[in-house]
C-alpha cells in the first residue's frame, strides 16, 4: 500500500532500518513528522526522472542547493565529494540488466549519505536495489547507513562479476573450438561485439574503483570500523574485473589473429597448388600448341601411332617434372 502511495510522489521506497538488519515501510506523508531513534537510519530510494523527487529535494529534503544540482545532474561520472558535517554525496554506477538493455548500457545510482539518513537516486531500475530489499526483509541487511551504502556499492560490483564471467565463458568456447577444429570460422561480429562489450565496461568501470581506493581511506563518524575494509576488498574485487576485462580484449585478439592466420596458410596453400598445377600443365600446353599448327613438317603427322606418341611425350614430361618438383621439396 505504502509502495503504491510512494510511487505517485517519486518515491520508489522509503524504509526505516530498525539497526538489527531489518526495516519497516513508511509512506511518503510521514517523512515531515518522522522522529527517528538512535540506532534507526532512513533511506529514501527516489526515482530520478519522476517530476515531484526534484519538488521534494529541492524543497524538503534539507539538502543545500549545490547537492541537489549535483544529484539532478543529467550526465555524471562515478564520483565522491565529501560535504561539510560529515556528509557525502556517491555516484555509482552498474551494469544495466534491465530487459532488451545492453550491459554495458550503464546504470547509475546517486546518494546522499549522513549518519542517520540515507538518500538515494536512480534512473532505471536497479537489480541491487531489489536484492537488498529481499535482505532487509529477511532481518540480514544493513544495520546503519554507512551499511547501507556499502551494502549498494557490493551488489552493484556482485553485477559486474557475472557479466564479466559471462564473457569469459565466451571467449573460452570459441578458444575451444578453434581447438578442436581446423575448418571453424568464429563469426567476426559477434566475437567484435564482445570486445566492444568489454572496452565499455573497462572505460566506465574504471574511475569506480578509484572511488572505491578514497573510500577505504576516508573516516567519518558515522562509518563503522570495519567499513575500510570492506571497501578495500570491493576496490581489489573490481580491480580483478577490469583485469579481466582487458584480458578478455587481449583473448579476443588472439581469437581473430588465429582465425586470420589460418585464412591466411589455407589461401596459401591453395594459390601453391594452383602454382605447382600449372608449372605441370604449362609445358604441356605449349607442346599442344606447337602440335596444334597447320603448317607442315609437324613430327608424326603421317604416321599411325603420332597421336600415341605425342601422348607418351607429354606424360612422361609431367613424370619428369613431378619428379624434378620432388627433388627440389617443392611438393
Amino acid at each position: 500500500m505504502f509502495e503504491e502511495e510512494n510511487a505517485q510522489w517519486g518515491l520508489v521506497h522509503a524504509l526505516v532500518l530498525d539497526g538489527k538488519g531489518g526495516a519497516r515501510s513508511i509512506a511518503r506523508t510521514e517523512l515531515d513528522d518522522l522522529q527517528l531513534q538512535g540506532h534507526e537510519s532512513l533511506w529514501l530510494h527516489w526515482d530520478r526522472g519522476h517530476p515531484q523527487t526534484q519538488t521534494w529535494l529541492r524543497r524538503s529534503s534539507g539538502l543545500s542547493e549545490f547537492s541537489c544540482d549535483l544529484l539532478l545532474e543529467e550526465n555524471t561520472r562515478p564520483r565522491l565529494l565529501q560535504l561539510s558535517d560529515s556528509e557525502l554525496l556517491l555516484f555509482l554506477r552498474g551494469v544495466n540488466l534491465n530487459p532488451g538493455a545492453e550491459p554495458e548500457d550503464m546504470v547509475s545510482v546517486r546518494i546522499f549519505g549522513s549518519a542517520q539518513r540515507v538518500i538515494s537516486l536512480r534512473l532505471r531500475p536497479l537489480r541491487a536495489t531489489d536484492e537488498l530489499l529481499v535482505q532487509l526483509a529477511d532481518g540480514k541487511g544493513p544495520k546503519t547507513a554507512s551499511e547501507l551504502i556499502l551494502y549498494l556499492a557490493q551488489y552493484l560490483t556482485n553485477k559486474v562479476q557475472d557479466l564479466v564471467s559471462d564473457l569469459s565463458e565466451v571467449v573460452d568456447e570459441e578458444e575451444e573450438k578453434l581447438d578442436a577444429d581446423e575448418r571453424y570460422a568464429p563469426e567476426h561480429g559477434a566475437i567484435l561485439q564482445i570486445r566492444r562489450r568489454a572496452a565499455a565496461l573497462k572505460r566506465f568501470l574504471a574511475p569506480q574503483r578509484d572511488i572505491f581506493g578514497q573510500l577505504t581511506r576516508i573516516k567519518l563518524p558515522w562509518f563503522v570500523d570495519d567499513d575500510g575494509d570492506y571497501w578495500n576488498e570491493l576496490n581489489n574485487s573490481l580491480t580483478r574485473y577490469l583485469e579481466e576485462l582487458e584480458l578478455t580484449r587481449e583473448r579476443v585478439g588472439l581469437v581473430l589473429e588465429a582465425e586470420d592466420r589460418r585464412l591466411s596458410v589455407r589461401m596459401n596453400r591453395t594459390m601453391y597448388r594452383f602454382g605447382v598445377i600449372t608449372g605441370i600443365f604449362l609445358p604441356m600446353s605449349f607442346l599442344t600448341g606447337l602440335l596444334g599448327i597447320n603448317v607442315g613438317g609437324i613430327p608424326f603427322s603421317g604416321s599411325p601411332y603420332g597421336f600415341m606418341i605425342a601422348c607418351s611425350m607429354m606424360v612422361a614430361v609431367a613424370v619428369g617434372q613431378w619428379w624434378l618438383f620432388r627433388r627440389l621439396r617443392w611438393v
